[in-house]
Parts: C-alpha cells; structure tokens; sequence
C-alpha cells in the first residue's frame, strides 16, 4: 500500500474533470484497509472514498487522502435447487456482475444491465432501474468501520435502503468490502416499464430468459445514454422527484403529458428528465457544460470543463425547475 501524493482524479472519474487529491492511496485487500486506517496521516486528514467514480462529480482538488477501492473476487456461497448465494467484492464492475448473473441463467439484477460503477456502490445508492432495485437481491453487505477499523456484516433491513439512499449515505464512515447476494433460478422477468416491456416482446421469444431481460435493458440504455468514457458524464445527474398528489395533481392540469408514477396514495414520483426537458434543456449547451442530445437528465462534460462549471449548470437547471415547477431537484450525482 502506497501513499501517492498529487495524484491527478480525472482517470478516476466518469466525469472527466481535471482535478488532484492531495493523498491517494489504491486498496487491493481489506488489510490494506486496516493498515491505511492505523496510518497517522488517516487520522488527521480528511477521506474519500472512491469506487467506480461513476456518480461522483470533484468541483475542486480535493485537499486529503482518496482511497481508490480495489478489492475484487466473487465467491459462490451456497447453491440450492431455486436460488445461489454469491459474495461479490466492493471493486467488480457492477455490469460485469450482472452479466455473470445471466450467464448463469440467474434472475434479479438483470433489469440493472450496464449501470455504470461498481459492486461496493450498488448498496451505497440503492441503484434502481426498470422497476427494480438492487436492495431487493442484497442478502448482506460487510463493512469496516473507517473510525475504529471494525470489520461487521450489516443484514439488508439493516442497510435502511430507501430510493437512491441507504444507511451508507448517512454514515459515510462505513466502508463497504463485499456484497452478498441472492439469485433466483426461478424465472421471474420484471416488465412494469412499457418500453422494456416492449423491447422484451420484440424480440419474440416463447421462453423469455434472464439474458433477454439484460439485452432488451441494454438495447433501451443505449438508445438513449452515452456509454461511459464516450463523453464526461455520471450518467442521471438528478434524481426522480416525489411530490404530494395535491401538488402533481395541479401540474398535471397544467402540464396533461407530464410523466406520473405512483409512489403511494399520498405521493406520485416526477420524471426529473421531463421537467428538464419542459424548459428546453435536451441536447442545450452553455460553453464546455450541456445536456446529452438524447437525455435531459444527463449532464455531460464536452471537452474540459471544470467541476465546479458542471455543478454551476445543474444549479441553474434546478433553479429554474423549482420556480416553474415549484420541486426541488435533489442531486442524484455525489457533489464534492
């Protein structure tokens, strides 16, 4: 384990953006963890952890230690006659693990194809797409506790996961090292969505398996959103809004094809790329800073802009969503 100093984040990070971390250190095992954690310099300058550096924007050098999470392996846990167990290592790319699912013949995450990052992530964000999300295929995730170097198993109920959070995001202290999972054998295909829905009929199958949930997801995906290292991005800047129905029932009126989903009898979930896309914002671009051409939602790095020019443009995006919408955009990209 290795302290590098000045280390220059931009290959790091989706976004592209040019910046430096005062300390950097890569961790390939949990004792580099433990060893980082006894270090003097740990306790006397700030951390960041750092994965996948998919939904993370750095609007400056950061001026203490980043600790590039690199632990990797998978491990099968237990295997019966309708479900696997498989631990999987913070640092596995999230999409490689999803396809290893399907090659398997596995169902649970196969709506969750080509989401940019990493394993250690996935329950960190609570990612979600296509009417699922990964809290409902997480059994347990270990931890170490970066404060004291406690290494602990935290149960899913225990992850308090919610839409987009988890107890990570409230203890940021909490370094995730491995996730378990549970598969199903048995099929189980999630199409709430019409467009996967669609995809997944189109390709007129009479047994739909697991892999063509994935590739219909990826077909959509691309459709619509740069692959990662095409353009900087972080994929979704923001997250889906949820109002009360009293309020989503007033700018429906207003607004008839405005994009609705129910949430509960009290509250309804807004398409945070359809109130960006309302003001004009598909495909618009303010010098180095835009919006992708084929998603409103994605904020995309033309060239060299800077982070804090990034964050400049998505607060003038919710500025302006709150005054004519009268929601609050929350960040669904980690500001730092």
């Amino acid at each position: 384990m290795n302290i590098i100093e000045n280390k220059q984040l931009r290959p790091y990070t989706t976004f592209q953006v040019d910046v430096t971390a005062r300390y950097f250190v890569e961790l390939t095992n949990v004792s580099d963890l433990h060893n980082l954690i006894t270090n003097p310099l740990w306790h006397t300058e700030r951390h960041f952890i750092l994965g996948g550096g998919s939904n993370v924007l750095f609007t400056k050098d950061y001026p203490g230690i980043v600790v590039y999470n690199n632990i990797k392996g998978i491990e099968v846990v237990s295997d019966d006659a309708t479900s696997i167990t498989v631990r999987v290592a913070a640092a596995e790319s999230w999409h490689d693990v999803v396809m290893w699912s399907v090659e398997q013949k596995l169902w649970g995450i196969e709506n969750l194809a080509l989401i940019p990052g990493t394993v250690g992530a996935a329950p960190v964000q609570n990612i979600g797409a296509y009417g699922v999300e990964v809290a409902s295929s997480i059994h347990t995730v270990d931890v170490v506790d970066t404060t004291n170097g406690r290494a602990f198993t935290l149960t899913q109920s225990e992850c308090q996961f919610g839409y987009r959070t988890s107890v990570f995001k409230t203890h940021p202290h909490y370094f995730v090292t491995g996730v378990t999972f549970v598969l199903s054998k048995i099929p189980q295909p999630q199409l709430s969505y019409d467009a996967l829905s669609t995809a997944v009929e189109s390709q007129n199958r009479e047994v739909v398996t697991s892999r063509d949930v994935a590739e219909a997801v990826m077909e959509i995906r691309r459709s619509k959103l740069p692959e990662v290292g095409e353009i900087g991005m972080a994929g979704s800047f923001f997250k889906n809004p949820i109002i009360d129905r009293i309020h989503a029932q007033a700018l429906t009126a207003r607004y008839p094809n405005m994009r609705v989903f129910d949430v509960s009898p009290e509250q309804v979930k807004i398409s945070a790329g359809w109130l960006i896309e309302t003001l004009g914002y598909k495909g618009y671009r303010e010098g180095q800073v835009g919006t992708y051409d084929k998603h409103a939602l994605v904020l995309v790095n033309h060239a060299n802009a800077t982070g804090a020019e990034v964050w400049q443009f998505a607060q003038k995006i919710m500025d302006e969503v709150q005054e004519t919408f009268g929601i609050q955009l929350e960040p669904e990209v980690l500001v730092v």
